[in-house]
């Protein structure tokens, strides 16, 4: 509400009833009212007027940089940057902001699916919780964008895609070799960040389509995801310590990965695992 409204408004009804009864049915506080009372006589820049006036011809579009501008080019009008924002600030004329605009990614719609996972990285049963995630190798002629998907139930590395891009197909084929592996579990919790690929409508409706359930980290918060970001780190560490960027044909990125994978899977010992490989846990496990 208008402070000016306001300190008018109660003037006009003070005489029936008392300020303190009249600002609680407008619910605002005494010391505003008083505030706002002492700076409605306060005193007016001679060029307020004009200000406003080119404020509404406007429509508002500009900021005081610009109103500025305008005084003095069309008013022949000298007046400091800080003296005409503060004009426009009193009366509430600050321009209007082009809202940034929103990129959705190529499914459509944005899903942002609650954080279920909420960092418990253990799990009573194979199938019951995979975490997935995306990173990208540039060791080879060209950038190279790796999808995986780990049960957390013995960190296995369920299915894994290789592409040259980081669209749709990429995660939609990672979670379609992982259902296919495990002959479509349900009921699995399948856990991501909020990147476009798994806020689309394309994948967050095949994850419905196959009775999974979505979960999402909280934006910009990798420990939500720590299991499969912790993964991606270990296999450049161990896979490609020592080779440089652009230094392999893609042919052997692709040779590597799946030699790591198998070595994570059938060889790596964890200490989490009871220093077995996920391979021998989920085994004895069964």
């Amino acid at each position: 509400m208008d402070k000016r409204v306001v300190v008018q408004l109660v003037g006009e009804l003070r005489k029936q009833y008392s300020v303190i009864a009249i600002l609680k049915v407008l619910e605002i506080p005494r010391s505003t009212y008083y505030r706002w009372s002492n700076g409605v006589n306060e005193y007016k820049n001679e060029h307020e007027d004009l200000i406003i006036e080119i404020c509404k011809s406007t429509n508002y579009r500009n900021g005081h940089r610009k109103i500025r501008s305008i005084l003095k080019r069309k008013h022949h009008i000298h007046l400091n940057r800080n003296t005409v924002q503060k004009i426009m600030q009193k009366h509430h004329l600050q321009c209007k902001v082009k809202p940034k605009r929103k990129w959705k990614s190529q499914g459509g719609s944005e899903v942002i699916a609650p954080n279920i996972l909420n960092r418990d990285f253990s799990a009573s049963k194979p199938n019951e919780k995979w975490v997935t995630d995306i990173t990208y190798l540039q060791y080879g002629s060209e950038t190279l964008y790796l999808s995986t998907i780990i049960d957390l139930f013995n960190n296995e590395i369920v299915a894994y895609k290789l592409y040259n891009h980081q669209q749709i197909p990429l995660v939609i084929d990672t979670l379609e070799a992982a259902l296919i592996k495990r002959e479509y579990p349900e009921g699995v919790i399948i856990h991501s960040d909020q990147g476009s690929v798994y806020t689309s409508y394309t994948f967050q409706n095949y994850v419905k389509e196959n009775h999974l359930i979505g979960s999402m980290s909280r934006r910009g918060n990798c420990w939500d995801n720590a299991v499969i970001e912790s993964f991606h780190s270990n296999l450049k560490t161990e896979e490609f310590q020592y080779c440089k960027f652009n230094s392999l044909a893609n042919l052997e990125v692709v040779s590597k990965i799946d030699h790591y994978i198998y070595h994570y899977n059938e060889e790596r010992i964890q200490e989490k695992l009871g220093y077995l490989t996920p391979k021998e846990f989920g085994v004895m496990a069964a």
